[in-house]
């Protein structure tokens, strides 16, 4: 698996695989404060909600790099202003702000005003959420392993793999350990308008891995539903509330409606920092909406008429009720969720 982003220690720098030219070309981006973070966060050289909570504690840990030596006070007031930056960045993503806090919250109880102490210790931080991230989604892998059949043809929606986190993937982490145990699995991927991230990530990602892929379009998976080639789907998340409604990359809601219909499992795969007890129902998770653009044009290429209108929301929430299991790293959760996930969360 090729590396997501790494700490360059000998520059004192984040370099992340800039996701935007993938699959023709592996390039890395050199981040060497918080708004190159930020800048590679919003234009999804970074993506996956996973992934740009890591990214975005490297770049809290580069932005107490910059603020040298000051007083705490002063050091604080800085790292809120970096951390109000990146968390602007992509509104749906909740481990965004997860990981930030956490880097936030650890400096508040460290009992130093050296800065030099500070930034070691946020970059330390920051290891650990990425570090913790690769654990995390191998254990989720396990976990959903045991609900993957034998012989499974499984139908997933964007990229939430390796890609997405900090390495091994949540929906393509329950996939790449059921290919592991041999389980004999093959995926249909999505292709994800407007981006397109199932067919230039996904299917990379998983030739990559040898694991058996077909891209298909977003329109054909009802057909591949009625024609009974597709036995389970199973995605990834951005945003999941307490009652259990799932924020996922637009489309996501359409394959839970269809595999509703045609009696298939439709599985959630996200670690527990994806889920956000202060929301009660995905009513209220913020849906991020983008430049009109993605739409209107593909690979610079303008596919669309000038001034037509567009709406184009990067994320769509599927309800509780239509989603069989959400598979976690501290477990599988499945209804009441209400109840199942805030015992998953105590478990940590």
């Amino acid at each position: 698996m090729i590396d997501t982003m790494r700490w360059l220690a000998e520059d004192d720098c984040l370099e992340l695989l800039d996701q935007t030219v993938l699959p023709g070309k592996i390039s890395y981006l050199k981040c060497r404060d918080y708004c190159d973070v930020a800048g590679a966060i919003k234009c999804l050289a970074v993506r996956g909600a996973p992934a740009i909570g890591a990214a975005a504690a490297y770049g809290l840990a580069l932005a107490a790099k910059q603020l040298g030596p000051v007083d705490k006070i002063s050091f604080i007031a800085g790292l809120e202003r970096a951390v109000h930056e990146l968390a602007s960045t992509r509104p749906t993503a909740v481990n965004l702000r997860w990981a930030l806090d956490r880097c936030l919250q650890s400096v508040h109880a460290l009992e130093t005003d050296d800065t030099g102490v500070l930034y070691s210790f946020l970059l330390e931080t920051a290891h650990n959420i990425f570090h913790g991230d690769v654990e995390s989604n191998r254990r989720l892998g396990q976990y959903g392993l045991e609900l993957i059949p034998k012989g499974s043809r499984i139908l997933t929606h964007c990229n939430a793999g390796a890609l997405a986190t900090a390495g091994y993937g949540t929906a393509l982490g329950v996939i790449r350990a059921a290919s592991e145990a041999g389980k004999n699995i093959t995926v249909y991927a999505g292709e994800t308008r407007p981006l397109l991230q199932g067919a230039r990530l996904t299917t990379w990602e998983l030739l990559q891995e040898g694991i058996p892929v077909t891209l298909v379009t977003d329109g054909m998976a009802g057909y591949l539903m009625a024609k009974e080639k597709v036995d389970l789907v199973i995605v990834g998340a951005d945003r999941i509330a307490a009652n259990g409604d799932a924020a996922n990359k637009i489309g996501t809601y359409g394959l839970a409606v269809l595999a509703r219909e045609h009696g298939l499992p439709f599985y959630i795969a996200a670690p527990v920092s994806t889920v956000d007890l202060s929301l009660a129902s995905g009513e209220t998770i913020p849906i991020e909406e983008r430049d009109h653009s993605e739409v209107t044009s593909l690979a610079g290429i303008q596919v669309a008429p000038p001034g037509v209108n567009v709406w184009n929301p990067a994320f769509d929430v599927t309800p509780h009720r239509m989603i069989t299991a959400i598979i976690t790293d501290r477990g599988v959760a499945r209804p009441p969720y209400l109840e199942n996930l805030r015992e998953a969360l105590e478990r940590l």
